[in-house]
């Protein structure tokens, strides 16, 4: 979320604090590798960071990701974008927005935040070319103002990248 629409977050419910507590715990005893939970004191955005894997494009490359989590996670999936500088990826957009079908259609409430980790880090590990999407420009264009990318309509096209 942008910092106009973080203002306006619901609190999160009940069942979505119980849920993230007992995530947090299990990402505490077991880290998805490649990833460190940066510890702030806002259950409702986590900041991690993610490392490229060996023998990949992104091998020790650094990033980070920002979770958002709304009022009725995990019922509803958290916006995860990637923030400045977002890495060069056919599936990710300079403003850090990610094309990923498990973040938006796809999404179950039985995921979690290192399954969704995990398929990001899959996701940069297949790649073969460090490249923007081809529609970069138009795309990020049309996402000022704080535009999620929930409020996209995604085209799941390609998941040779």
């Amino acid at each position: 979320m942008t910092s106009s629409s973080a203002a306006s977050r619901k609190a999160l419910s009940k069942i979505a604090c119980n849920r993230l507590q007992k995530e947090l715990v299990e990402w505490q005893v077991n880290p998805p590798a490649g990833f460190k939970h940066k510890v702030t004191d806002n259950l409702q955005r986590w900041v991690i960071e993610v490392i490229g894997a060996p023998g990949t494009l992104y091998a020790n490359e650094k990033y980070q990701l920002q979770v958002d989590f709304p009022e009725h996670y995990p019922m509803e999936a958290p916006q995860v974008i990637f923030l400045h500088p977002a890495p060069l990826h056919p599936h990710i957009y300079s403003n850090g927005h990610i094309c990923l079908d498990i973040l938006y259609d796809s999404w179950s409430p039985a995921m979690t935040v290192s399954s969704v980790c995990i398929s990001i880090l899959s996701m940069l590990s297949s790649s073969t070319a460090k490249q923007r999407p081809p529609d970069n420009d138009r795309y990020v264009k049309n996402c000022r103002n704080g535009r999620s990318p929930k409020e996209t309509r995604w085209w799941f096209h390609d998941d040779k990248v």
